[in-house]
């Protein structure tokens, strides 16, 4: 049985993982398992996985507990697997949380309910509702997407038995510090902008949870290592280079680029679902025309999958 007291052990660069379909839209577990045997041999330290960038809230519950199982199990062990099991009812969090433990997760995670403006108090209760129906440990996942959380009230989930940790996708790292600071060391708390990585690192994250380390495990590898390592100077190098790429890729509604831009370098990871909306050959003619620019601005640029491509 899993222990709920604690995520120590989970940290580092953990992608929030790419859900994989078919050109019909459809589950395509074969994809999966190739993008986690690759995410694992480029060094990642975990998986996030039926998240945001997973497209887990355009998938159903049967999907979510299909797609979870393939990765648990192929995965089998390597790297920690957290599965999201967000949703805006709670029984429905309940049972999805239920089957992460069934299949041999390592910690479960959700955003709050959205919608319809929940109090703190419902928000306290939906968690602990969760928490207490399981053995694994909860990762809260605060994000502006579904109402960002103020420290008051994350305080109070983190008072829980079973919350253990903390997604934070904000930019307000004085708020992650702070929160960092007054839960200490056993509480794990990690920074969800790709964009800021290093940043959130140095605000004492524990770790980075995000989309683009499906695509740049590599250059977010290097990044923790040398925070890890005190060298933020020349982390934040590194990261000027990789955020001139993810703002240029989010403006282009960045889960499609992202798909493709694998698909283009050797990772076919298939495609999204709609209301996203799959790349045209002028989008990414446009996406390689940068890239080939930032690759001839900065001669290491990190980025090892832009020379893959072709290949």
């Amino acid at each position: 049985m899993h222990s709920k007291t604690s995520v120590s052990h989970i940290k580092g660069v953990i992608p929030a993982m790419f859900s994989t379909f078919d050109k019909n839209e459809q589950l395509d577990l074969n994809r999966a398992r190739v993008l986690v045997d690759y995410l694992i041999r480029e060094g990642v330290h975990g998986l996030y996985i039926t998240g945001s960038t997973g497209e887990g809230f355009l998938m159903s519950d049967e999907e979510r507990k299909t797609f979870a199982q393939a990765v648990v199990s192929h995965v089998n062990k390597r790297v920690p697997v957290i599965v999201h099991v967000g949703a805006i009812g709670t029984l429905r969090s309940i049972d999805l949380a239920s089957h992460a433990q069934q299949i041999g997760a390592d910690a479960i995670s959700s955003v709050p309910p959205f919608y319809y403006h929940f109090s703190g108090d419902e928000i306290y209760r939906y968690y602990s509702d969760i928490s207490s129906a399981v053995d694994l440990p909860m990762i809260v996942y605060n994000i502006a997407l579904a109402g960002l959380m103020d420290n008051s009230l994350v305080l109070r989930l983190a008072s829980i038995d079973g919350v253990c940790g903390l997604k934070f996708t904000g930019t307000q790292h004085h708020d992650m510090a702070a929160l960092k600071q007054e839960l200490g060391p056993d509480f794990m708390i990690y920074s969800g902008c790709d964009e800021m990585a290093t940043q959130g690192l140095l605000a004492g994250a524990d770790g980075i949870i995000g989309s683009f380390y499906n695509i740049i495990p590599d250059t977010f590898g290097e990044i923790y290592q040398l925070c890890v390592n005190g060298e933020y100077q020349e982390a934040f190098e590194i990261q000027k280079i990789a955020t001139s790429f993810i703002l240029k890729a989010v403006k282009y509604g960045h889960f499609g680029i992202m798909k493709q831009l694998m698909m283009d370098t050797g990772i076919d990871v298939g495609y999204v679902r709609r209301p996203f909306v799959h790349p045209d050959s002028q989008m990414m003619a446009e996406m390689w025309s940068f890239l080939d620019g930032l690759q001839q601005n900065h001669v290491d640029t990190h980025m090892g999958f832009i020379s893959r491509r072709g290949k």
